[in-house]
C-alpha cells in the first residue's frame, strides 16, 4: 500500500510531525492507586512512541471532583505529575511527541467517585439516560447532578488552568482540551444538558462561553500554540446530541480559531453516533470536510479511518493528520505497519477497561512478529 500522504511532515504549533498517523486518546482504566500511572503505563506508552510521532493522552481528570470512571490516572496530585512524567520522558526517549487531554466527565461521573460521597455536577440537575462506572467497575444508572452554580463555574476553570499547569510540570509537549463525547463541557455546549438562564445557558454564545474560557485559562499556561481542542459536533455519546448542530459547532469552531491553536481535533459522525435514534444525522458529510472551511490551523480527524481512507483525506486536504484508536491499542508500532503496508493485528483480545497487561502491553510489534517466524 502507498500511503505518501500520511508520511509527509506536518507543523503543529512548534513542533513538526514526520508522519501523520495520531494516536488517539484511549481511556483504558489501568491507573494504580491514587489514580497514578504507573510502570505498566509507561510500557503502553512507550511501546507506542515513534520519532516525530505524536500521542495524545488518554483523558486525564483535571481533579477529584472531575473523575468518572475508576482507575483513570488524574492530573491533580504531586505523584500523578511524577507518574506521568515517567511517561512523557518514555515517550520523548523513543523520539516521540505527546500532548496530555485534560477531562471533567460531569453529569457522567457518580457519587462513588466524588469526595463525600457527594452528587456529581452538571450545567444542569438533568440526569443522562445509560450507566455510570461505580469505584468498584459496576455500572449502575447515572444520577440526576447538581448543578453548577456561576462561582463554581469559575472554580472549575482554575482546576484546568491548575491542571495544564501540572502537565508542563510532568514534561508534556502539549494539552488537548476534551470537549467531545458528552462531557462536562459538551454538557454545557448542548441544549439537551444545559437548561441555564444565566451567562452559561440559553443563547448559543452562552453555552460556547465555558469551553472558551476553559480554552483561555489552559492557553495562559502553555500557550495556544500548545493548546488542542477535541470535539464531536454529531455525536451521541453519553446522552449527548444537539439537535440542530451546524449553528452550534460553527460558532464554537469560529471563536476557537481565533486563539491560534495548535489543532482542532474533530469526532466523525461515523464513530460518534450519527444516524441513531436520538440524532438523525444519516447524510451529513464528514465532521471534518464540513468544518475545514471555517478551521484556518491544523485539523485532526478521528473515526473508524483506514490506513487507505486516511491517506486519501490528507491528499485531499480534508484533513492534516488522523487519529487512530483502537488501531493503536493492538498494533503498538502502527506508523512502521502502515508505512511497510504490514498486516494488523486484530485487537479482538484487548481488555479496553481495567484489567493488567494482557490485551495491553502484550501485543507483539512488527519487528517481533518477524523474529517470531524466523
Amino acid at each position: 500500500m502507498t500511503v505518501p500522504a500520511l508520511f509527509s511532515p506536518l507543523r503543529v504549533g512548534p513542533y513538526t510531525l514526520s508522519h501523520r498517523v495520531v494516536m488517539a486518546p484511549l481511556t483504558r482504566m489501568r491507573a494504580g492507586p491514587g489514580d497514578v500511572p504507573r510502570p505498566l503505563n509507561v510500557e503502553y506508552y512507550r511501546q507506542r512512541a515513534t520519532p516525530g510521532g505524536l500521542i495524545i493522552s488518554e483523558a486525564s481528570p483535571i481533579s477529584e471532583n472531575a473523575k468518572g470512571m475508576p482507575a483513570t490516572p488524574g492530573i491533580y496530585s504531586q505523584a500523578q505529575v511524577e507518574g506521568w512524567r515517567a511517561i512523557s520522558d518514555a515517550v520523548h526517549g523513543a523520539g516521540g511527541l505527546m500532548f496530555l487531554q485534560l477531562w471533567h466527565v460531569g453529569r457522567i461521573s457518580h457519587s462513588s467517585h466524588q469526595p463525600g460521597g457527594a452528587l456529581p455536577v452538571a450545567p444542569s440537575a438533568i440526569a443522562a439516560e445509560g450507566k455510570a462506572f461505580t469505584a468498584t467497575f459496576a455500572r449502575v444508572p447515572f444520577e440526576t447532578p447538581r448543578a453548577l452554580t456561576i462561582a463554581e463555574i469559575e472554580d472549575v476553570v482554575v482546576n484546568y488552568r491548575e491542571a495544564a499547569r501540572n502537565a508542563r510540570a510532568a514534561g508534556f509537549d502539549g494539552v488537548e482540551i476534551h470537549g467531545a463525547n458528552g462531557y462536562l463541557i459538551e454538557q454545557f455546549l448542548q441544549s439537551r444538558s444545559n437548561r441555564r438562564t444565566d451567562a452559561y445557558g440559553g443563547s448559543i454564545a452562552n453555552r460556547v462561553r465555558f469551553l472558551l474560557e476553559v480554552t483561555g485559562a489552559v492557553s495562559e499556561i502553555w500557550g495556544a500554540a500548545r493548546v488542542g481542542v477535541r470535539l464531536s459536533p454529531f455525536g451521541v455519546a453519553n446522552d449527548s446530541g444537539e439537535a440542530d448542530p451546524l449553528p452550534l459547532y460553527s460558532y464554537a469552531i469560529e471563536e476557537l480559531a481565533k486563539f491560534g491553536l495548535a489543532y482542532l481535533h474533530l469526532i466523525e459522525p461515523r464513530a460518534s453516533g450519527a444516524g441513531q435514534a436520538e440524532v438523525d444525522h444519516k447524510d451529513v458529510p464528514s465532521a471534518s470536510e464540513l468544518f475545514r472551511p471555517i478551521w484556518p490551523g491544523v485539523l485532526i480527524a478521528a473515526g473508524n479511518y483506514t490506513p487507505h481512507s486516511a491517506n486519501e483525506a490528507v491528499a485531499a486536504k480534508q484533513a492534516d493528520a488522523i487519529a487512530f484508536g483502537r488501531m493503536f491499542i493492538a498494533n503498538p508500532d502502527l506508523p512502521d505497519r502502515i508505512r511497510q503496508g504490514a498486516p494488523l493485528n486484530s485487537y479482538h483480545r484487548a481488555t479496553f477497561y481495567g484489567g493488567d497487561a494482557e490485551g495491553y502491553t502484550d501485543y507483539p510489534s512488527l519487528k517481533a512478529s518477524a523474529a517470531a517466524r524466523v
